[in-house]
């Protein structure tokens, strides 16, 4: 199992994944395609930065760029890399089970001390 291909790509997918720019920038395309000045103005991570990030996620087989003219569109390379994303967020959003006693003590005693 250990030297299944498929494995050792999964991990350089999670490696490439796990820088949280990088994964700003791939929830900013799951909507729409976007063009590099799009993703600086909805990020507000600079230009070369952006570049930058694109090019590892490119070279990852994640995004694709499309030239229109003089605009280039990025976007998401399938439907798995937005399943992906969508899965990991969904997931990172659910609170832990170990966490779940313990986060309703702190809102149990929020509420009693809350006075209106």
């Amino acid at each position: 199992m250990r030297d299944d291909p498929a494995l050792i790509s999964a991990a350089q997918l999670f490696k490439v994944l796990g820088h949280e720019s990088r994964l700003l920038l791939l929830c900013q395309m799951a909507s729409s395609h976007k063009t590099v000045t799009e993703l600086v103005q909805l990020t507000s991570m600079s230009q070369p930065l952006v570049s930058q990030h694109l090019r590892t996620l490119k070279q990852a087989g994640l995004v694709l760029a499309d030239r229109h003219g003089r605009e280039v569109e990025h976007r998401l390379a399938d439907d798995h890399v937005s399943h992906v994303i969508a899965d990991a967020m969904a997931h990172a959003r659910e609170p832990l089970p170990e966490r779940l006693p313990q986060q309703s003590a702190v809102a149990s005693a929020g509420k009693e001390h809350h006075h209106d």
